[in-house]
């Protein structure tokens, strides 16, 4: 494997034809990018720019290493994270690491930082990047789940931590794990919880969310790293599923694949979550992988309508893309920028390094920022690589910065550079953003 080549998966979705509700007043993050999935935060009452003074900080509370972002429900915020007792941290992208040491999750008060409870279990790493778990917490209603990089599926009461049920991925299905780890956020849609396993016949398996038994299983793929989610198109509730051969739309209830659309990212990384505006769906990987396609109106079908080459396109790693207005913005793994793109044909509007690697004049792989848009407004918040919450306007003429606060100090290594990859949670008018030895709430209020 090239040396330059990897992963943290984090992964990315956007989409207003997610059927589950809209929040508003008081709204929860419960999981990956949101209650509804599509990374847009619908709260009142939130800023729209920073001023230079920065924002108050609410709290910090000491954590462990992690990519996975935090989760917030119910006055409660979840953060999962490792425990290292052993071995030494090494980011080689063609390598696997060996440590000891504790999966753990926290639930922390979300006014005050206070732990609430803590639930551990021991977990030896052989992988590669090995901070700690990728995938976010999923809370549904008294219970959270959790997905560990060597593929624990758990789920626990919300009220005191205790275990309802819990399944390895490896031991009971023989799946391989990931050389980055498993990384696909559970999801939870009605009596069923979805992820990547891996393997013939179990590339995507549905389990009983209150049981962890097996409902159904479907495609011989890889597991890869992306999250599974929930559309409405063509008249059909789909389960889109993105692994290292192509997207499929599945029938959420039996598994059966009703399209598939072909595409190969190199290294088998499946990450960027195929982002949807209407019915065009884009799915994006490294390099030079790429793909706009439309859905069928009238049935579940997909027709490609353009491929991403050298020199268009947007090629996602680790940061959700986002697709507003026939313009999709994201952050280019091989550039490093963030490019915004015109989803009619694929070609580029605009870039820049500003909100990954501010000064960067050529290439910085890998460059990061977590987009999430502030309702339908054309302002977004952006979590840097480096540290920086921002607040910028998007549109297809440009990038325009409305203020910057330094959080936290990047405390990972990526390319030899310093980074910081968890995407934030937002609710309750507050950020919670976290590194690999904190965890800050940064208040939001207007």
């Amino acid at each position: 494997m090239a040396k330059h080549v990897f992963l943290i998966a984090c992964l990315c979705v956007t989409g207003p034809m997610l059927t589950a509700p809209h929040r508003v007043a008081g709204e929860d993050w419960p999981g990956w990018l949101g209650s509804s999935r599509d990374g847009v935060y619908r709260e009142p009452g939130v800023i729209d720019q920073i001023p230079a003074a920065g924002l108050p900080i609410k709290w910090r509370t000491p954590i462990a290493g992690g990519y996975a972002g935090p989760a917030v429900a119910d006055g409660k915020v979840f953060v999962f994270d490792y425990q290292r007792s052993g071995g030494e941290v090494v980011n080689d992208p063609g390598q696997r690491a060996t440590l000891t040491g504790k999966e753990r999750l926290s639930v922390l008060d979300a006014k005050t930082g206070k732990t609430i409870w803590e639930y551990a279990y021991d977990r030896p790493y052989e992988i590669s990047y090995p901070a700690g778990p990728r995938a976010t917490p999923t809370v549904d209603q008294d219970k959270v789940y959790l997905l560990g990089a060597e593929g624990d599926l758990t789920c626990l009461a919300v009220a005191d931590g205790s275990l309802i049920w819990t399944r390895n991925l490896p031991d009971d299905f023989g799946a391989e794990v990931p050389i980055w780890g498993f990384a696909s956020h559970p999801l939870v849609d009605g009596d069923l919880l979805y992820t990547m396993v891996g393997g013939k016949g179990q590339g995507v398996v549905a389990f009983d969310k209150s049981t962890g038994e097996v409902r159904w299983k479907s495609l011989d793929a890889k597991a890869g790293y992306c999250a599974t989610r929930i559309i409405e198109a063509g008249g059909t509730r789909q389960l889109i599923v993105y692994h290292p051969e192509a997207v499929e739309g599945l029938d959420p209830a039996s598994g059966k694949s009703l399209w598939d659309m072909p595409i190969t990212p190199a290294y088998e990384m499946s990450i960027a979550q195929p982002m949807i505006e209407g019915d065009l769906m884009y799915a994006s990987g490294i390099h030079a992988e790429a793909v706009l396609f439309r859905l069928g109106t009238e049935s579940p079908t997909a027709e490609e309508l353009w491929r991403g080459g050298p020199k268009n396109a947007v090629h996602c790693s680790n940061a959700p893309p986002m697709i507003v207005d026939g313009v999709i913005y994201g952050t280019d793994c091989v550039k490093g920028n963030l490019i915004a793109v015109d989803a009619t044909n694929g070609d580029r509007l605009w870039e820049t390094f500003q909100p990954t690697v501010p000064g960067e004049k050529r290439f910085a792989r890998h460059g990061t920022a977590f987009l999430t848009r502030l309702g339908q407004s054309d302002r977004y918040l952006l979590m840097s690589e480096t540290g920086d919450l921002i607040v910028a306007e998007l549109t297809a003429s440009g990038y325009t910065e409305h203020g910057r606060m330094h959080v936290l100090e990047p405390t990972n290594e990526s390319f030899g550079r310093a980074v910081l990859w968890s995407h934030p949670a937002y609710a309750d008018q507050t950020a919670f953003i976290r590194n690999d030895k904190e965890i800050v709430a940064v208040d939001l209020s207007r």
